[in-house]
């Protein structure tokens, strides 16, 4: 095999979709794999539909991940520019050699005509009207016209486009890495606008040209792309170059089998039901870790082979894994409980210093406390994070005294004698001159044996004292960590309060 070069090459006309950060991840662990070059170019020739910040959006976004290029608009590169907008002479000329040629042609049809054609058409039936050879004969372009009306045409300079000339009775076959062989019948091709009437490229012409005065190898994309293969062949053909192998991913669905979409999606918290949001800044915006959004979209499609069954990969291991030939042809469901999942897990292969360092700010904001002890606070809590940065939100006892109690746990866990016999054991805690998890374990067993009771009657209703909520880290370790002095405080005001509140 050559070197490798692949390119991801999106176009700034919204936001960043979850499966284009899965095209641009497939095309970077692919060029990574074969120790070749990952190209970012931005398709920016769609002026009307262009978003201003949306490059931006998308090049963030991608630092984010770590999928960085080795060429691109920021990186530059020999092959540049790598914005399509800055190379629209490259494609009129390419262009105006098809025309030479006589493998593409001038289209003056004003919109009115090309409505009254697809009118027409769907008056015969046909509801998915085509410019192709049944129908350019009879449209006002350079092959129904004497060459003295086209050059007329041109100088009164009337709009136009230029449109490839598609032959009739034609079979294409595609040969793609993930699809295999798929025929088309040049009847179904429409005669593409190749150069608009702006004078900007479509993303046909430019692709093409781009991809070959780039040196690209393999063009990894998404499947909507596939049925366009056949013109990028024949251009191909007429420029008389080499194409690159092909390999067209699959899409992404919904939970509910819908593809997935913007519309009526708001955020991650207000979903409608089996929709998921297929913004990528939405996921980072809620915290998601980049390697298990990485994680997940790679499985998305991909699997590491038969007999390997592991869920959990580092961005390094797929780079050793990945192969084109174990992407599959089926549609991904997105499931965000497992995304849930794996982002759990990546925090819990994370440093409790890096963990601290993450929360630090939004804890001090709330209360100063030493960075030892928010280290040991995160180490508690660690397997209980779906997210690094909420800290605060689910631990946050272990900086101010609860004023409230969960009323659930309150019915469930708190019983006639629970205040008496959480005042003795505040009692006998206090007594200790070396508050440490078992000498705390020891003095609750023992006073629950004191009190004929179990343990558990005992673990609980200190929990909800100490903390408000009935589920946490372990108990003992939860409070040796807050200390003596604090424990026994909150133990006595619930005690008093939570009385009340029965």
């Amino acid at each position: 095999m050559n070197q490798v070069r692949v390119r991801f090459a999106p176009s700034p006309t919204g936001f960043f979709h979850i499966g284009g950060l899965r095209t641009a991840l497939y095309n970077f662990l692919f060029a990574r794999h074969h120790q070749g070059v990952f190209i970012l170019r931005i398709e920016d020739t769609d002026r009307e539909r262009f978003v201003p910040g949306a490059t931006e959006n998308l090049q963030s976004a991608l630092r984010w991940a770590g999928i960085e290029p080795d060429e691109g608009p920021e990186q530059g590169g020999p092959y540049g520019p790598y914005f399509q907008s800055q190379r629209t002479e490259i494609y009129q000329k390419y262009a105006a050699l098809l025309l030479q040629q006589g493998h593409a042609y001038y289209a003056f049809d004003t919109s009115e005509e090309l409505e009254a054609m697809r009118q027409q058409a769907k008056q015969q039936g046909d509801f998915h009207a085509k410019y192709n050879a049944s129908r350019r004969m009879q449209m006002r372009n350079s092959l129904t016209m004497t060459a003295e009306q086209v050059n007329e045409a041109l100088a009164q300079k009337q709009p136009y486009v230029v449109r490839l000339l598609v032959p009739p009775e034609r079979k294409f076959i595609v040969n793609d890495i993930v699809r295999g062989s798929v025929t088309f019948d040049s009847r179904e091709v429409d005669d593409q606008v190749l150069l608009k009437s702006d004078g900007y490229p479509t993303y046909h012409l430019a692709n093409v040209v781009d991809d070959h005065l780039m040196e690209i190898s393999h063009v990894i994309r998404g499947e909507e792309w596939l049925s366009s293969v056949p013109k990028h062949l024949l251009l191909y053909e007429y420029f008389a170059w080499q194409p690159p192998a092909l390999a067209h991913l699959p899409l992404i669905f919904n939970p509910d089998g819908t593809k997935m979409s913007k519309r009526d999606i708001q955020s991650l918290d207000d979903l409608p039901a089996g929709k998921v949001d297929p913004d990528v800044a939405s996921y980072i915006k809620k915290g998601y870790e980049p390697a298990a959004l990485l994680n997940y979209i790679a499985l998305l499609g991909w699997n590491p082979g038969e007999g390997d069954d592991r869920q959990v990969f580092t961005v390094g291991e797929l780079i050793e894994q990945f192969s084109l030939e174990r992407v599959n042809k089926s549609a991904a469901i997105f499931d965000l409980k497992k995304l849930n999942w794996l982002n759990k897990e990546h925090i819990m292969r994370r440093s409790p210093a890096s963990l601290a360092l993450e929360n630090r700010e939004a804890v001090m904001q709330s209360v100063p406390v030493s960075e030892a002890y928010l280290e040991q606070v995160v180490a508690l809590l660690q397997e209980r994070l779906y997210f690094s940065r909420d800290v605060l939100k689910i631990g946050a006892y272990f900086f101010h005294d609860p004023d409230v109690y969960d009323p659930a746990v309150v019915r469930k866990r708190w019983e006639a004698d629970s205040a008496k016999i959480i005042l003795e054991f505040s009692a006998e805690i206090s007594k200790l001159d070396v508050f440490t998890s078992s000498a705390i374990e020891t003095v609750l067993r023992q006073v629950a044996e004191n009190n004929s009771v179990a343990a558990t009657k005992l673990i609980h209703p200190v929990r909800l004292a100490v903390t408000g909520v009935g589920v946490g880290p372990g108990l003992f370790d939860l409070l040796a960590l807050l200390g003596k002095e604090t424990v026994v405080r909150r133990l006595q005001n619930a005690a008093a309060r939570i009385p009340l509140l029965q």
